[in-house]
Formats: structure tokens, C-alpha cells, sequence
């Protein structure tokens, strides 16, 4: 069994009043290290969450974006002044969240959920893409159909792209030669009844190569909406197959502003990294902050 340690006692990222776009929340952030630098994105909100569920047809009270920030030590981070990625189509109108990149074949692929508001069930993954990081394309569905918690494998298998997924409340893999029509769809993992993961699972960041197998980290939620992270291990040549999932989580809530904050008691990941000897893992705390911990290499043993 393993366990993540924290880098810093407080946050990383913080949301910063002098930019509307992310003055009341940044939080759930991609990484990826590239040229010796980190480069995160991660979900900014404008506005505090205060929606009420029984009238939907009312204003939005917040929009998200996706903000950029890179690190030369992946604790310390230089964020930029604009997002760089925001709403653009109506699936999108109530704002772009939680981000994954892959990088496969020498392009940049982003999966993020755009929600379109209405409704708590009216969003799917969308894709966008770039060669450098900065600028980014496309900006389409790939699923029309509820769906969230997504990320491409950063490897094809069988000349296919794989994408992890949730549908309720289990985590699926789905295969695709194009990114446009999906097929083989499974669920590969679901909940456990009576534990930390008892409710709703879904990935984490995309999966890391390893010797033994594809380092999977995943999110899980129990019955009092306590959210965790986890860690399980693919296999190398066909990540359907689970060939160990660790019992206990591997980080949890416990400091005060992991405990409070926007949504009380979350650690939700969208992005790790692999630097030298050790894995960074990036997290959202309470939907309000970014926190970063990490483990050496050689003490993930399953």
C-alpha cells in the first residue's frame, strides 16, 4: 500500500480577484511536463456555485474557463492573464471544466466536460487540441450524450485512440480510430458498497506508463460525499484489464481548506505528471484551490 505526501501545507493556486474569470475558484487541473517546465490548466470560475436545483430555468450564477500557469518546479506556478479555453458553442454556455491532456503522436489532446446549464445532466465531453499548448482547436462533442470524467490514454492500442470515461456511477473505456465514432464500450471498475469509493468512481489523470502496467489514479466518492483519490494498475497492452486496485486511498481530506471551501470535503484530480524519480499529482481542494503531492517512483507497489 502507498500513500501520497503533500509538497506545501497550503495551496498552490489560489483564485485571483484581479482577473474576473477566476476570482472565485481555480481548481481540477490538467498537467503535463514538457521542456522542463509543467504546464497546468486548470478549471477558474467567476462566480461562487450558488444554483438552485429546483429552478433551473433561473440565471446561471457562475461560468468556468480553463486557465494556464507553468512551473520550472511544479510547486510554484506563473499563471497567465487570459484563459485559454472558453465557452464557444452553446454545449458550452454555462462554461468549460475539468481538463485532461494527452499528448499522443506530437499532439496536445484536451478532454474537458462543456456543460450548457438548464439542467444538472446537460453536459459531455468535448475535445480540443494543440501542437504547442497554447493555441488550441476544435471545440466539438465526442460523446452526445451525458458523460464527464474523461481522458485519453497517451498511447493508441491497436492503432486506437482509448478514453476512459464515466457513465454513472461506474468508470468505462471506449476505443476510436477517428475521435469521432466510439465503439467497445465497458465498464472497467465500479464502485465498492460499504467503502471510501461506495457511491460514484471516475479517472483522475490519464494513465502513466509504467514497467508492470499503466499507473491509473481515479477519484471515488463515498455515501457522504467524501471525495478521495485511488490507484489501481492496467495492464500494458490492453488497459481494460485491472491487474491490482489498492484497497485504501492513496490522499484524502484533511487539511482546513481541503475540508472547506465551495463543495467541503474534495480532492478531485485532473492532472499528474512524471519528473526524475517521483510522480506529481495535482488536485482540486474543495472545488476551491489547487494543492499538489507526490510519491517517489519506486514506492508505488501495489
Amino acid at each position: 500500500m502507498f500513500k501520497l505526501k503533500r509538497l506545501t501545507e497550503k495551496p498552490i493556486l489560489m483564485p485571483n480577484e484581479k482577473n474576473d474569470w477566476e476570482k472565485a475558484a481555480v481548481f481540477n487541473a490538467a498537467a503535463i511536463y514538457k521542456d522542463g517546465l509543467v504546464h497546468m490548466f486548470y478549471r477558474a470560475s467567476d462566480n461562487s456555485f450558488v444554483l438552485d436545483s429546483d429552478r433551473p430555468e433561473e440565471e446561471h450564477k457562475f461560468v468556468s474557463s480553463i486557465g494556464y500557469a507553468i512551473s520550472e518546479d511544479g510547486i510554484s506556478f506563473k499563471r497567465f492573464n487570459e484563459p485559454v479555453i472558453v465557452s464557444e458553442n452553446e454545449q458550452e454556455a454555462w462554461g468549460t471544466e475539468d481538463p485532461r491532456i494527452s499528448e499522443i503522436d506530437g499532439t496536445y489532446y484536451m478532454l474537458y466536460t462543456g456543460f450548457g446549464g438548464k439542467d444538472w445532466n446537460n453536459f459531455r465531453i468535448s475535445l480540443a487540441y494543440s501542437k504547442d499548448l497554447k493555441n488550441w482547436h476544435g471545440h466539438r462533442v465526442l460523446i452526445d450524450e451525458p458523460n464527464k470524467d474523461a481522458a485519453l490514454l497517451p498511447q493508441k492500442i491497436d492503432n486506437n485512440f482509448v478514453m476512459f470515461h464515466r457513465r454513472m456511477p461506474d468508470l468505462w473505456i471506449g476505443y476510436s480510430e477517428d475521435l469521432k465514432e466510439w465503439k467497445n464500450h465497458k465498464i472497467i471498475m465500479s464502485p465498492i458498497k460499504g467503502t471510501w469509493e461506495s457511491k460514484k468512481i471516475g479517472i483522475a489523470a490519464p494513465p502513466i506508463k509504467r514497467e508492470d502496467g499503466w499507473l491509473l489514479i481515479y477519484h471515488a466518492v463515498d455515501d457522504n460525499n467524501v471525495y478521495r483519490l485511488g490507484a489501481a494498475l492496467l495492464d500494458l497492452n490492453d488497459p481494460s484489464i485491472v491487474i491490482h486496485r489498492q484497497k485504501e486511498p492513496i490522499l484524502e481530506p484533511e487539511l482546513s481548506w481541503e475540508k472547506e471551501g465551495l463543495i467541503p470535503n474534495v480532492i478531485f484530480s485532473c492532472g499528474a505528471v512524471e519528473i526524475d524519480d517521483k510522480y506529481y499529482v495535482y488536485y482540486g481542494a474543495a472545488d476551491k484551490t489547487i494543492g499538489v503531492a507526490a510519491i517517489e517512483k519506486d514506492k508505488v507497489i501495489f
